[in-house]
């Protein structure tokens, strides 16, 4: 898109007539509302006011409707799930709070194996096999002094910038 005298002078009756850059881009055709921004400002055409509308003291008035006060009514109960429609019906209070609840099921620990130890070193920490799956566990071989892993883990998990190349 070329800025021609044309559309230059247009550019400036829509910008002096107040129409938006998003307007004046759509009239204009083939350019942005950026662009529209853009050559109004190197062509140095007047600031237009904001359309945020201010009070006396320099702060914005929301435009904001005031929400209707209503009358109180009573609070919808919560819809239940699944699993609650499944449960077994519990004695409730008139406010629908259950007397006797039942006691909240304890999550399971998960069952790590150890970490062994080799003769007051610290083992390789290396993860072996799928975390979500029986059978996982960490490499155990005595780790490098200094490093999580053993000699061979530590070899693949530090590498030279000149060896990776």
């Amino acid at each position: 898109m070329e800025w021609t005298e044309q559309r230059i002078e247009m550019l400036r009756r829509l910008w002096g007539q107040g129409q938006t850059a998003s307007q004046i881009a759509v009239a204009l055709g083939g350019v942005t509302r950026n662009a529209v921004i853009g050559k109004a400002h190197r062509l140095g055409l007047t600031g237009r006011p904001s359309p945020i509308k201010r009070d006396a003291s320099g702060t914005a008035t929301p435009k904001r409707r005031p929400v209707p006060r209503r009358a109180l009514q009573p609070q919808p109960r919560p819809m239940m799930s699944p699993m609650q429609r499944a449960l077994p019906a519990q004695p409730q209070d008139a406010n629908g709070v259950v007397s006797n609840p039942p006691p909240a099921p304890r999550e399971q620990p998960r069952n790590y194996p150890p970490v062994r130890a080799h003769g007051g070193t610290k083992s390789c920490s290396w993860p072996m096999g799928d975390p979500k799956q029986s059978g996982f566990h960490f490499c155990g071989e005595p780790s490098e002094p200094g490093r999580p892993y053993c000699a061979n883990h530590c070899h693949q998990a530090y590498q030279r910038k000149s060896d990776a190349a």
